[in-house]
Formats: C-alpha cells, sequence, structure tokens
C-alpha cells in the first residue's frame, strides 16, 4: 500500500524510524541516550538546585552580611515593581549564599589573585563607566561612577561612599542646614531637648591611609569641611572630633580599623562622654571605667569584595557611680527599636535621669552598651525605621521622651543621604511632637 503524502517514508528495506538509542550498540549510528557526560552534568544540575533547599529544610537561614538588611518579599500591590523586585529578594534569601560568595572570594583572591566584585579598573574607576573621548576629572563622575571600596595603604579598605554621598549629595548644603535646623526647632517648640551628634566618616577620622589619588578626593573634602563649620556654627551639634583623636591618642591606636567603617567600641565611650556631658555638665566625673574581654565583630568592608573577616574589639565596662558596673551590650541594630530601662525611681549616681531617645544609625551599635548604663531610660530606633513608619513610630518612641538625640554618620548627613532628612519625615515628627508637648 502506498504512503499518503502526509505520511513518514519509510527507508529502504521496509525498517520503520527508529532512534538512535535503541539501535545496537555496534551499529555505526548508535548513540547512548544519556552519555557519561549528559550523566555527570545532571547529576550535577540536581546538586545545585536541591542543596539549598535540603539546607532549608535542615534549618539553615540565610542572613544579612552585606552592610544592609536582606531584601523584604515584594508587595504584589507594587504592579510591574513586584517582578522586578522579586529577583533580589529571592537572591537574598538563598540559603548558603553566604558560604558561595565565601568560597568565590576565596577562590578569585587566593587562586586568580583578583578581588571579585569591587567595581573598580586601574584607574578606579566602576568596569563599563568610564567616559569616552578625553578623561573627564574623576570629581565630576556621577554617583554610580564612584567605586564601593577605596584601597588604602596597609590593607586598609575605605567605604565609596564616603566620597560618593558628598559629590553626588541628595540636599545642598543650605538645604541640609535648613532641615537639622527645622528638626531641632520641631524639638524645641515641644519643650523637650534636642541634640545633635557627627559620627565622623572613617576617611575624615582616619585619613592617613588614603592613598593619594582616588576618585571624589577633592570634592568630598570639600563638602566635609563646609559641613563641619556648618555644624559648629549653625547647627550646634556635638563635635566629637578633638575627643576622638585624644582617646586615640590615650589608647594607643586609631579607633577605626583596616577593614570596618566603623569606629570601635572606644569610639562610641567617646561619645557616651561626649553626649553625657553636654546634657548634665560634670555628671561623668564619677564615671569608672575597666577593661572587659575582646570580642569578635564582622567586619563590614569585606563583604563588598566577597570575604568574611572579623575585628577583634576590646569591649568594656562603665559603672557611672564608680563601682557598679551598668554596661549593657545587647545585639541589635535598631530596625526595631532598642528599650533599655534601668527601673523607676531616682537614678542611680551617675546616671542621667528622664526618658531618652536615640534615633541613630549603625555607629550607636558602638555606644549602646554605654548609652544604658548612663541613661536611666533609653530607646534607640534606626533613622530609616523612624522614616519608613514615622507617625506610628514616633507616637510610640518619642511621645513620652524628654530629650531626642540625632545621631547620623558624616557621609549621611552632609549630603542629606539620611532618610530623616526628608522634609515630610521632619513634618510628621513635629506634628507628633507637637501633639504631645513636654
Amino acid at each position: 500500500m502506498k504512503a499518503g503524502p502526509g505520511a513518514p517514508q519509510q527507508p529502504p528495506g521496509g525498517l520503520p524510524p527508529t532512534p538512535e538509542a535503541w539501535l545496537p550498540r555496534e551499529h555505526s549510528l548508535y548513540r547512548p541516550r544519556h552519555s557519561r557526560r549528559q550523566r555527570s552534568a545532571l547529576t550535577c544540575a540536581l546538586i545545585f538546585f536541591l542543596t539549598p533547599a535540603l539546607a532549608f529544610v535542615l534549618g539553615v537561614r540565610p542572613t544579612a552580611f552585606e552592610n544592609r538588611a536582606l531584601h523584604a518579599f515584594p508587595s504584589p500591590g507594587d504592579g510591574w515593581d513586584f517582578f522586578t523586585s522579586f529577583s533580589g529578594w529571592a537572591t537574598d534569601h538563598l540559603p548558603l549564599r553566604k558560604a558561595g560568595v565565601d568560597a568565590a572570594g576565596a577562590v578569585s583572591s587566593g587562586v586568580f589573585g583578583d578581588p571579585p566584585q569591587t567595581g573598580q579598573t586601574d584607574t578606579g574607576g566602576p568596569i563599563g563607566l568610564e567616559p569616552k573621548g578625553p578623561a573627564a576629572p574623576k570629581d565630576t563622575l556621577p554617583a554610580g561612577g564612584y567605586p564601593p571600596l577605596i584601597y588604602g595603604s596597609d590593607n586598609w579598605l575605605y567605604l565609596g561612599a564616603d566620597m560618593s554621598n558628598k559629590c553626588v549629595p541628595t540636599l545642598q548644603p543650605d538645604q541640609v542646614v535648613e532641615t537639622f535646623q527645622r528638626l531641632r526647632a520641631a524639638v524645641e517648640a515641644s519643650g523637650r531637648r534636642f541634640e545633635l551628634v557627627i559620627a565622623p566618616d572613617k576617611s575624615t577620622a582616619a585619613p592617613e591611609h588614603l592613598p593619594a589619588t582616588y576618585a571624589g578626593k577633592d570634592c568630598a573634602r570639600a563638602a566635609s569641611a563646609e559641613f563641619w563649620q556648618n555644624a559648629t556654627t549653625k547647627l550646634g551639634d556635638i563635635d566629637v572630633r578633638p575627643s576622638l583623636t585624644a582617646t586615640a591618642t590615650r589608647v594607643g591606636h586609631p579607633l577605626y580599623d583596616a577593614y570596618d567603617t566603623h569606629w570601635t567600641y572606644e569610639g562610641g565611650l567617646t561619645m557616651t562622654y561626649a553626649l553625657a556631658e553636654r546634657l548634665q555638665p560634670g555628671v561623668t566625673s564619677t564615671w569608672s571605667v575597666g577593661k572587659r574581654q575582646v570580642n569578635a565583630w564582622p567586619a563590614d568592608l569585606p563583604t563588598l569584595l566577597g570575604r568574611s573577616e572579623y575585628r577583634q574589639l576590646q569591649t568594656y565596662t562603665l559603672a557611672p557611680d564608680g563601682k557598679t558596673d551598668r554596661a549593657r551590650y545587647v545585639a541589635s541594630d535598631f530596625r526595631a527599636p532598642l528599650h533599655l530601662d534601668q527601673g523607676g525611681g531616682a537614678p542611680a549616681p551617675g546616671v542621667i535621669g528622664g526618658n531618652t531617645a536615640v534615633i541613630a544609625d549603625s555607629f550607636t551599635q558602638f555606644a549602646s552598651p554605654f548609652l544604658a548604663a548612663g541613661f536611666q531610660n533609653l530607646t534607640i530606633v534606626h533613622a530609616e525605621t523612624m522614616a519608613q513608619n514615622t507617625t506610628a513610630n514616633a507616637l510610640q518612641l518619642l511621645a513620652d521622651r524628654d530629650v531626642i538625640v540625632v545621631e547620623l554618620a558624616e557621609r549621611n548627613a552632609v549630603g542629606g543621604a539620611s532618610p530623616l532628612l526628608r522634609d515630610s519625615v521632619v513634618d510628621q515628627i513635629a506634628a507628633v511632637l507637637a501633639s504631645h508637648p513636654r
């Protein structure tokens, strides 16, 4: 019977079409369905995809290790942004991701001698963002044109945001001054006391290891100089720079170290002394400080290179009355407010009474043990938490406070990068405080 026009044609001899894998092994056209390489690739793929799932079942959970919080699960109400934000959440919440990043960093640095994910070329610019044609001055590069890290001498690392936040500011200098002044006026108009503390950037407090040239050198220095002049003449901040220098001389080493952008516990203790003296002059005359153990603390800058490093930080006791150590080391990033209370009644000798709120960033992590010792009733909340849910947090955290302290890193204050400096945030804080006068 002749085959129809649409039927498969049989080869000569009348044999039906036969898959190569079904042919006898000795046949010249035989091809196995799954070769050894195919099976090996399939096995590797299964291991790659199933290992994170198995790790999750066994209790392994993702952790934040890049000096930022993990991406939250996007809301379906975000519209199309749900899909663009989903990959960030999925990446952050992959179990064993930190182990993978560490392994990649070890291979890249140890085998190839090339630190990964720096975004730098030999000229210090970002890969793919060098201007075409005549070279442009580094200070005119866009915000994305600044490297995430600056390599200094003796293996010191500096955070690139120390420069980019100042060279490409969110707010101009006069706007920064005006916003801080509005915040102070709102707090004081409600019958409360306001104090401002700016934590100097590592590049400001310990510049001796900076390279001779780097992106943003000139404009960052100029912006910092103008800001510190305004801070002392127009903002009334507590200038901790002289005290930090004196403490570093007394302890015999810098209060910042090679692999982290924050100060040490000595820096946090210095800040606490300065704040307490501003609020109640002479209160620290009875304070007694002693050494405790050395604690390991994960350094933040090596994570930008795909590495893990630890700082070895000396911890301290603080006895406000000269006898009883009241320092409390509580692990917190202040995203959830931290409440530290020594109990009711009259404050202990050397302890500042009343209710104090500190709107802070990560620098206050190294001051919180001593703030807990020197203040009777204290609440610390991150500036970003206040900005994200201003009204609810202000009602809960600020309504019963007598003193409101703001601590911000220099890089987040100079160019107005902190969300606390948005007009809408200041307005909402002012409204809440005005409705709960002291």
